[in-house]
């Protein structure tokens, strides 16, 4: 399989920069996953397609004020610090730094006032970089809330006046540098109705990297090496997936991180031949010939050209048919990637 069979053009104007008023006033973009029909409504009317007993997996992962400005103490350049990952020393994070020559080894960055340094201490493949910060825990956490920025997107532009419209409603375990999109659309008024209808809402975690977003460079998408995620299923949720199987009902999964801990966890799970949590790093790549064993309905949103996210909804749903509803899409001038529309896959 080609990486350039993923590709599509896109206008920039239809390339979201701002989220909408409202979070469920969204377009919804509604895709048969067996028949192919196409369907055009908005997120509010999500409940029309959810029957009582059906389960929606969201991921509730919160993003972290990740991006950090700071300097060099000796000739005051400006120093741009994007965390990526912490290690299993709590100081120490894996971060992208900017303009990294200017940083060798050793080197020293101060941020705000001094209150917090972060000093250069090995060099990773990819060009990123192991920082230890001269704060930790409680203390670090609290420093990062006061000088860190949200890392948005470098497609978007545009300044983000209202932070909490890059988290979802639902936002609880700190982790993610970048924020798990298809849950953006949820209000607490609509995940209250989807109660009521009978739908029963669980929870796992994902911490959302950088790499989830980044193209695949490769010619053949089967040499593509995934970035590695943190991930949490607690036990109840996979009862709660049992339990739907069992009577006919569907699991939905919000978000295409939902989909990828969701499918990692289960097959671990066989593996172990255990019915406890299941939580640790994931590399897992889903594309065209991916079995699946827990998901049958997908909410997420319009994704970049030849990236993992596309090629993951073209698992559920074909190729050909992801890029003629793309096509449709792009000519109804839906909104495309993180503050843009949804789609939902049934």
């Amino acid at each position: 399989m080609h990486t350039h069979d993923y590709d599509f053009i896109l206008p920039d104007e239809l390339i979201a920069q701002t989220p909408e008023d409202n979070r469920s006033s969204s377009r919804l973009f509604v895709v048969g996953r067996t028949s192919g029909e196409f369907q055009h409504a908005h997120f509010y009317d999500l409940p029309k397609y959810l029957a009582k007993g059906d389960v929606l997996i969201a991921n509730d992962s919160r993003v972290i004020p990740a991006r950090l400005i700071g300097r060099k103490p000796d000739t005051g350049a400006v120093i741009e610090l994007l965390l990526l990952r912490p290690h299993a020393d709590s100081r120490c994070w894996e971060a992208l730094l900017r303009p990294a020559k200017r940083v060798g080894i050793e080197k020293q960055i101060v941020f705000g006032e001094g209150e917090l340094t972060a000093t250069v201490i090995s060099e990773l493949a990819g060009g990123t970089r192991v920082v230890e910060f001269s704060a930790s825990g409680e203390v670090f956490d609290t420093l990062l809330e006061k000088l860190g920025k949200m890392p948005l997107p470098p497609y978007i532009q545009s300044q983000l006046e209202d932070p909490t419209r890059y988290q979802t409603v639902y936002a609880r375990e700190k982790g993610s540098v970048a924020a798990p999109t298809a849950g953006l659309h949820f209000t607490p008024e609509l995940m209250e109705q989807l109660k009521t209808l009978g739908v029963h809402i669980h929870f796992i975690t994902l911490h959302v990297g950088l790499g989830t977003f980044r193209p695949v460079k490769v010619e053949q998408i089967e040499d593509h090496h995934m970035h590695e995620e943190w991930y949490r299923v607690p036990a109840s949720v996979f009862s709660a997936v049992e339990v739907a199987k069992k009577s006919g009902h569907r699991v939905v999964c919000v978000g295409t991180t939902t989909v990828r801990a969701m499918e990692a966890a289960w097959l671990l799970r066989e593996q172990q031949e255990s019915a406890a949590e299941v939580s640790g790093w994931t590399r897992i790549f889903i594309y065209p010939g991916f079995t699946f064993h827990v998901v049958d309905a997908l909410i997420t949103n319009f994704h970049l050209p030849q990236s993992t996210l596309l090629m993951l909804v073209s698992a559920l749903i074909g190729r050909e048919r992801l890029l003629a509803a793309y096509e449709t899409a792009i000519a109804q001038r839906y909104r495309f990637y993180s503050f843009g529309d949804a789609m939902l896959i049934l």
